[in-house]
């Protein structure tokens, strides 16, 4: 497999990464093969899975929107991925000039990407960090040079927390990266759940399986699991519904039947 001049040489591009594998669901072009061929085995059991990553995209451009007309101009996007067109930063600084955005992701080509993608735009950055380790990130140079944490932040959790296991204590992440925050916060999230997917959980399962083969397990919350994330926040009307239905721009009933898989909502800090 020829390696491109876009993937770091310090990847293994033999085996998939859930990064590449969300590009590829978005009609991308940084993904191999194997991340491909990942991709259409989830399919097979899943075969909306492009329509719910379309949905979370759409739902974070909403939200961002809505954070920036509520005064916020500072972005911090964790589990960020590989930036595609309508990314966070795009959004933010079309609605508010002024806005910062520094991203954060583990994988190296995400962050590579990133680096490329924002090179020369002064307001934005990335981090190469781990949600696990909040304080690594809160205390990221980068981070110090575009967020001031005594101001509002919209912390952005979007497709992420679905991919990091109990034992790996998601709950106290989040609570950790709230408690930096200035009042006046957003907490922007989404996650999967066996709840709205229009198939029965069982085939639903052959999909995450594969995600656990690659091992990337993905860990399908309870509404009500997920909506532990907000605890500290105060919800944002309409609170923790299908993506669809948050403060939507069309008809929710004309979406597919799979942008409905799974929950999004925002929560800001007192």
């Amino acid at each position: 497999m020829e390696r491109p001049a876009w993937a770091p040489r310090s990847i293994d591009i033999s085996v998939p990464s859930v990064s590449r594998i969300y590009d590829y669901y978005l009609g991308g072009s940084h993904n191999f093969e194997v991340d491909r061929e990942a991709a259409r085995r989830a399919m097979e059991f899943m075969p909306g899975l492009p329509k719910i990553m379309q949905a979370n995209r759409a739902f974070m451009r909403r939200a961002v929107r809505y954070a920036a007309a509520e005064g916020i101009t500072q972005f911090l996007d964790i589990g960020s991925g590989i930036p595609t067109f309508g990314n966070v930063h795009e959004v933010a600084q079309a609605a508010a000039p002024d806005a910062r955005v520094v991203y954060v992701d583990h994988d190296p080509v995400a962050v590579a990407h990133s680096e490329a993608v924002l090179a020369g735009n002064d307001r934005a950055d990335v981090v190469a960090a781990d949600l696990c380790k909040p304080r690594e990130i809160l205390a990221s140079p980068r981070l110090e040079r575009l967020i001031d944490l005594n101001r509002p932040v919209a912390l952005l959790l979007v497709a992420i927390l679905h991919f990091v296991e109990d034992a790996d204590d998601p709950y106290g992440a989040v609570a950790e990266l709230r408690g930096a925050l200035a009042p006046g916060s957003l907490l922007i999230l989404t996650h999967a759940s066996y709840e709205g997917i229009p198939l029965p959980a069982e085939r639903a399962e052959g999909a995450v399986d594969v995600y656990k083969n690659i091992r990337n397990p993905l860990i399908m919350r309870s509404r009500d699991d997920i909506a532990r994330f907000f605890e500290g926040y105060d919800m944002v009307e309409p609170g923790l519904v299908p993506m669809p239905h948050w403060r939507p721009e069309s008809a929710p009933e004309d979406e597919d039947p799979y942008a409905f898989s799974g929950f999004a909502g925002v929560g800001r800090t007192a």
